[in-house]
């Protein structure tokens, strides 16, 4: 019988949005924590990386975040709460979401041939939009 153990943690995204567009938001970048201080490390860290390129509101907006609202922020991921921060820079969202998960451990693939469908895949050219 095949034994699986999952291992807690949290997935978090960041999406970005174009205000006012027919646009719909797109995932900019994702990241797999295994606790919640490296969860909300991942947020701090890019706002912190952020906040010196977004307009007065918006950095002001980044930086309350990152103070003030940090232990708050600490405390509902130690609950295993979903959390979402939003950024508004111009017409820009940028939005934060961390979310409780469980891990799956990857299988070993070294030595081992991989199955056929494997090479079928081929990534999408990335569409230029404006």
């Amino acid at each position: 019988m095949l034994k699986t153990t999952t291992s807690p943690g949290f997935w978090c995204e960041c999406w970005t949005e174009r205000l006012g567009g027919q646009q719909t938001p797109a995932l900019f970048g994702s990241f797999d924590a295994y606790s919640a201080v490296e969860a909300n490390n991942w947020v701090a860290t890019i706002l912190r990386t952020i906040s010196p390129a977004l307009d007065t509101a918006a950095s002001t907006e980044a930086w309350t975040r990152l103070h003030d609202d940090r232990i708050d922020t600490r405390r509902a991921l130690l609950r295993r709460e979903p959390w979402t921060v939003s950024i508004t820079h111009v017409s820009t969202r940028i939005t934060w979401t961390v979310r409780p998960a469980l891990f799956l451990p990857m299988a070993h693939r070294q030595s081992r041939q991989l199955p056929p469908c494997a090479y079928d895949f081929k990534p999408h050219r990335p569409r230029t939009t404006d």
